[in-house]
């Protein structure tokens, strides 16, 4: 068995982990083996028929009043209990922040390796492989685990969701009994940024600003192309986020956040190595800069030599054009 966590943000099942749901089916079907869904929280229940489309033929709901908010102890305690239980072959997460934070935690209780950010994984004489990229996306690794169950965590937007199938399946109902000393530590508020709709983690279309923005008050440039583009994002490199003209939850990079939409544009943005490491396996990438020399035009697929403040009131013009047809 593979079992995979799903996440749930503000009473929603996330796409990232539909995500990972679909990749473990598809490996699920390369070892002979089934996938079951895990919901952790408080009436969850309800959720299940969004993940059985999927890939799950089974879904385990971990209840209790303590988990209704996310609490890295309250989790890895409850799903520890369950991989005790079920000795799944691997347990798969989505790389989003909560889940680099519970993959860890909830491997270290279970004595196993966890593998971080993967972007592929397949099968070979019957064993579970991942890869991820590493040396700030130099070069691929190919691991196999020894330990078990294995741990891993897969990049956000690269692997496809599955064609949806059946809306039902098994739920199987488990109360997690959690001693009240055992959670330490809850998270009590998410405070989403004002205008925020989207993560750059998980939005197809990234709009990146970088030095060439020359300020804090030209990223609402940036803002008013996304709000054109639908499930797109304000993105960032570190120099712009340094520089205090847009928070750190944009920043994409090597000490950002990975990225891997279907449309990545760098606007202003030299292309450091370390920028590039979080958004070099975006499926499409427009640079728009006006140093002809600029690193980020050689990954780049479209790239555009001009002044930015030049360029963007006419793509502007251009996308409205284009989607008023």
């Amino acid at each position: 068995m593979i079992l995979v966590f799903i996440e749930v943000r503000e009473g929603k099942v996330k796409k990232s982990s539909l995500e990972a749901l679909s990749e473990a089916k598809r490996r699920a079907e390369d070892l002979k083996t089934e996938v079951a869904a895990v919901l952790i929280g408080h009436n969850v229940e309800n959720l299940a028929s969004e993940v059985f489309p999927f890939g799950a033929s089974k879904v385990y709901v971990l209840e209790n009043s303590l988990l209704r908010n996310y609490s890295a102890a309250g989790y890895a305690h409850a799903l520890h209990s369950l991989a005790e239980e079920t000795k799944p072959v691997a347990i798969f997460f989505s790389a989003s922040s909560l889940g680099k934070d519970f993959a860890p935690r909830l491997a270290a209780k279970l004595g196993v390796s966890v593998v971080s950010d993967c972007t592929k994984t397949a099968c070979r004489d019957g064993k579970l492989e991942v890869s991820r990229p590493i040396f700030a996306g130099k070069i691929f690794i190919t691991l196999t685990l020894r330990s078990s169950p294995q741990i891993v965590t897969l990049r956000p937007n690269v692997f496809p969701l599955m064609e949806p199938g059946a809306k039902e399946g098994e739920v199987v109902k488990k109360e997690v009994v959690i001693p009240e000393d055992q959670v330490k530590a809850q998270v009590v508020e998410i405070i989403k940024e004002e205008g925020a709709k989207i993560d750059v983690t998980e939005a197809e279309i990234v709009v990146s600003g970088g030095r060439g923005m020359k300020g804090p008050e030209n990223f609402d440039l940036l803002r008013e192309l996304t709000s054109l583009l639908p499930q797109s994002a304000v993105g960032a490199s570190r120099s712009a986020v340094d520089a205090g003209w847009i928070d750190h939850l944009h920043q994409v990079g090597q000490t950002g956040k990975t990225v891997s939409p279907d449309l990545y544009m760098a606007i202003g943005i030299s292309g450091a190595i370390q920028h590039l490491a979080g958004m070099s396996s975006s499926k499409y990438i427009v640079a728009v800069n006006k140093d002809r020399e600029a690193s980020i035009f050689k990954v780049a697929d479209f790239g555009i030599v001009g002044d930015l403040f030049q360029v963007i009131p006419h793509l502007k013009e251009e996308l409205k054009k284009v989607l008023s047809e």
